[in-house]
């Protein structure tokens, strides 16, 4: 090397070196544009990743408290309209100090598969084998033997059978065992939502349950996502079904004080993070989302709703029913699942809160909020499904999680009702009682059930990109430079 000395230093000596990067791509715009301007730059990918790991939502299928379909659904949530009522599926409900639910109407099984097989069902079951049909058909996937093998299903639940087996118990008891159905066990079994749909719509691919309380059907779609990563299936119907009102359980969970007992008011009885609230609100029905890999929703050129991006799960390991007072598993649910997205907590635009509408979930969740997000956690949205839809326990997760996604889709947060009077422990925005609209690219939507179990999912906006002709040839120029150095 040779050496200039002290003293006779000059720039010219230094050797001549490329303009910076910045100054060679200004060069190259200024080229193949001209004096137009440069196009709006579209929204940069938060992750890059290969399109058979990208897991996008193809079809939606649900029965609900508020309506049968889709658009039934979201027209009600959108509008902040309660399904609460009159429990009147439990004869002597009167006795309790709860005599309210969120029932599904208008259920007629015979629409949805043979009725001699839906005699043989448990209620949920009949649910889940309804919405997974409506969701397969939303997908506009027709299964044949070429597909079959490669369908899979992951389905959630808590109890299953709950109705069914209170018929049983009473009616062994009243006429002895001998009047006991055959069918009752392969209609209870937990595993039956997700084998029926598998039967009645004949996918013949994997197959699971997920039995994590309140949190099983988001954990389904979580598992549903990993399946496909994984390359055991090219398609996979996961969500939840559940129909838990039974006196039983009713006279269970008033003992544990669990319940609204706002019997007056049955549409003002769930009201999340509000000071006043007392208890959740007892509901039906199932939900099931179509996944697929982007490549394979492309190759059949599928209507796609939203991406799921990122999932997580944690254990509180504190208590069987009270959740981690200062929100510690929650947080680190979401914090697992924006990790796995990729993503930083203030590019989340909205929560669709787990709020169940109980003192201690709803201040813990808020804690846990405030823990992974620090103080954008006020400027987010947050809104509770459940002020409007009442808990499905294990179909609560998918449930929600379609709210969130027709959420992305419209942007539109769905209100919390019954929003009146602010908690000192519940000091977020929680979108009372109004729907509001909102340029929304990410959501993520929390489920926690009892036993500690946590599950949050992220869902973006999904969005084709496409370059535009400038762009096209900004692109090529810059490779065609490359090539010359």
């Amino acid at each position: 090397m040779s050496h200039v000395p002290h003293g006779r230093y000059s720039e010219a000596d230094d050797p001549v070196l490329p303009a910076p990067l910045e100054q060679q791509l200004e060069s190259i715009v200024e080229d193949v544009l001209g004096d137009e301007p440069l196009p709006a730059p579209a929204p940069a990918r938060i992750v890059e990743d290969d399109d058979d790991r990208r897991i996008v939502v193809t079809g939606i299928g649900l029965v609900s408290p508020l309506g049968n379909s889709l658009e039934s659904f979201w027209a009600a949530i959108s509008t902040g309209r309660s399904a609460v009522g009159f429990n009147d599926l439990i004869p002597n409900v009167r006795e309790y100090p709860c005599h309210i639910a969120a029932i599904v109407r208008d259920f007629n099984p015979r629409e949805y598969m043979d009725f001699k097989e839906a005699r043989r069902m448990a209620r949920a079951v009949q649910f889940g084998v309804a919405a997974g049909r409506m969701a397969l058909d939303d997908a506009a996937i027709r299964v044949d033997d070429a597909n079959a093998d490669e369908i899979g299903v992951v389905l959630g639940c808590g109890s299953t059978a709950m109705p069914e087996t209170e018929q049983t118990v009473r009616l062994m008891l009243e006429k002895g065992g001998a009047k006991v159905s055959p069918f009752y066990i392969t209609a209870s079994l937990p595993n039956m939502p997700a084998c029926q749909i598998s039967i009645q719509l004949g996918l013949r691919g994997y197959n699971s349950t997920i039995a994590t309380a309140c949190s099983a059907s988001a954990q389904a779609i979580g598992e549903a996502a990993e399946v496909l990563r994984r390359g055991d299936a090219e398609v996979v119907l996961a969500g939840g079904a559940e129909a838990p009102i039974t006196e039983l359980t009713l006279a269970a969970f008033c003992a544990m004080r669990a319940l609204s007992t706002y019997n007056e008011e049955p549409q003002r009885a769930s009201r999340p993070f509000d000071a006043t609230r007392n208890g959740f609100v007892p509901a039906e029905g199932a939900a099931v989302l179509v996944l697929e890999t982007l490549s394979h929703a492309r190759a059949r050129n599928a209507r796609i709703y939203a991406e799921l991006i990122g999932y997580g799960v944690s254990s509180d390991a504190f208590h069987v029913t009270a959740p981690d007072p200062v929100g510690d598993g929650a947080a680190r649910a979401m914090s697992r699942a924006l990790r796995r997205a990729g993503i930083a907590p203030q590019q989340v635009d909205y929560i669709n809160a787990h709020a169940t509408s109980t003192p201690a979930g709803d201040a813990a969740e808020t804690l846990a909020i405030k823990k992974v997000f620090g103080e954008y956690a006020y400027n987010v949205p947050v809104s509770a499904t459940k002020s409007m839809i009442g808990h499905l326990t294990g179909a609560a997760g998918a449930i929600e999680a379609i709210a969130t996604i027709m959420a992305l889709k419209h942007g539109l947060i769905p209100p919390t009702i019954n929003y009146e009077t602010p908690d000192p422990l519940c000091d977020l925005d929680y979108v009372p009682n109004e729907a509001r609209p909102a340029p929304l690219q990410v959501a993520l939507s929390n489920s926690f059930g009892f036993g500690g179990q946590n599950t949050s999912l992220v869902f973006r906006r999904y969005e084709e990109r496409h370059l535009s002709p400038a762009e096209l040839a900004i692109a090529a120029e810059i490779e065609g430079r490359l090539d010359e150095q």
